[in-house]
């Protein structure tokens, strides 16, 4: 009998596991465990789950014939893209739709990302980001946001569930309750939100409102600690948060997902397995696990959580309940799902439009002589990875330095009786960018600036704000210039 019982809940436990795995094709021990009920996986661009979008769908077609997974991947467009990581998004990010500020065009951005990934998949996207992002310093946040205007993201947070809603891929919004506030990295520790009940209210939770009342069909928490909720823990692992605020103040009956649980502001010090268990006690349904849990880890994930439910720390009726939200997802997910070719296809069109109303300049552009891009380059972003950016594919000559260490000279005397077009990325957070920049211009008042991040440090006279350093945000940014792809 106990062996039967042990089955039971450890069948429990891996429904509520999103494993990670190398490589495009799906390995052994992956398929034995969705054979055995495993919740589903994370595809990440790093471990080469996406060389191209046809293998991708050969290996999310394999991945079903052993189970039934939810398959999840972050494609946000703009700066944080999986699909497009080799070349960079074909979509503008939120921070562009956020200047815009046309629902419409936001949600058309969003069915048109979702129907590419219903074509290699892909049916849980780890999108949108609805965090207010009320902090400039924020490192993680940023260009990532619609905005910094609480209303303004909430109308977008609910367009951008309905675009990837309506191509039948279940939206996840993030990072609940809220991480724009920060000025840490929970990849790297656990930032703080010095915000009370009565600021969440009016600032972080207006955008999960409307993402709910959009019916999100997820939701991801973040692993940020709010010392007048959740006292000293992150909010994923936070009953407070999860159940109390998400679920009892909102409302929200869905599927609760969390941040990637290897991250340091879950799990830096008290391991993952303790940290799975701690969030299913919170109220979590669906744990990512992080990009480099594999067979080993789901074991031991695996373990904690059964050992949890034995020693009557951990309800097994909390895990029913989480098997029961994720097949109530799963429900949806096959209702929606395209069986035979329907009016749904991709729109990429859509992002060259979106990016094209989202750019700004100010200043006169000259027309350019021989023009010399200098691109400052800019530490990756943990979220986004590395991914191409700038303005390469159109100018004909492009250098990438590094402000710390560049002769400033030596390019002054390369722009000698040519067009100088200075290219920063978040410059306000980066201070070589702004020096090397400063000198630059000191001796070329004439040049133009194309910030292709949050354009909160614009020194130059003439200058050109992309609000993301997405493929199609170069584009547009080129076209003002006068610059053709080569």
């Amino acid at each position: 009998m106990k062996h039967l019982i042990d089955d039971s809940i450890t069948r429990l436990a891996r429904a509520t596991l999103l494993a990670p795995f190398p490589g495009a094709e799906a390995p052994g021990w992956l398929l034995d465990e969705l054979e055995r009920g495993l919740g589903g996986v994370t595809l990440f661009a790093i471990n080469g789950n996406v060389p191209d979008n046809e293998r991708l769908a050969a290996l999310t077609a394999e991945l079903r014939k052993a189970g039934d997974p939810i398959i999840t991947i972050d494609e946000e467009g703009g700066d944080v893209t999986r699909l497009a990581h080799l070349t960079g998004s074909p979509y503008p990010g939120n921070a562009a739709l956020g200047a815009v500020d046309d629902v419409e065009l936001t949600r058309r951005v969003h069915r048109s990302i979702g129907a590419e990934l219903t074509e290699v998949g892909v049916n849980l996207d780890l999108a949108p980001t609805v965090d207010v992002n009320s902090a400039d310093d924020n490192p993680i946040i940023g260009i990532r946001a619609f905005g910094s205007d609480p209303e303004l993201v909430a109308r977008h947070a609910a367009a951008a569930v309905t675009g990837l809603q309506d191509a039948g891929v279940a939206a996840c919004a993030k990072h609940f309750p809220g991480h724009g506030a920060t000025v840490g990295d929970s990849h790297l520790g656990l930032p703080v939100v010095d915000a009370d009940l009565d600021l969440l209210d009016r600032r972080e939770l207006v955008p999960f409102r409307a993402a709910i009342a959009a019916g999100t069909k997820s939701v991801m928490t973040a692993h940020i600690n709010l010392p007048h909720l959740t006292g000293s823990e992150p909010a994923t692992l936070s009953h407070t948060a999860v159940t109390g605020l998400l679920r009892e103040r909102l409302g929200y009956q869905g599927v609760v997902v969390t941040d990637a649980l290897d991250m340091r502001g879950a799990s830096g010090v008290i391991g993952i397995p303790e940290a799975a268990v701690r969030a299913l006690s919170a109220g979590a349904d669906l744990l990512c696990l992080g990009s480099q849990e594999f067979a080993g880890s789901v074991r031991d994930i695996l373990a904690a959580i059964v050992a949890a439910v034995e020693s009557g720390r951990l309800p097994e009726e909390r895990l029913a309940e989480a098997a029961d939200r994720i097949q109530r997802l799963r429900a949806w997910l096959a209702e929606s799902r395209p069986t035979t070719p329907r009016p749904r296809s991709a729109t990429p069109e859509v992002g060259l439009e979106a990016a094209r109303r989202a750019v700004r300049h100010t200043g006169e552009l000259p027309p350019l002589r021989s023009p010399l891009v200098v691109e400052l380059a800019a530490p990756a972003n943990i979220a986004a990875g590395s991914v191409p950016w700038g303005l390469s594919p159109w100018a004909d000559e492009v250098l990438r330095v590094d402000g710390a260490t560049v002769d400033a000279a030596e390019l002054l005397t390369r722009a000698t009786d040519r067009s100088l077009v200075i290219v920063v990325r978040d410059a306000h957070r980066h201070p070589d960018q702004r020096r090397l920049a400063v000198t630059l211009l000191a001796a070329r008042p004439d040049a133009v600036v194309v910030e292709m991040g949050l354009p909160i440090w614009l020194p130059a006279a003439t200058h050109i704000a992309t609000y993301g350093a997405a493929r199609v945000n170069g584009q547009a940014a080129a076209e003002l210039l006068g610059l053709t792809a080569r």
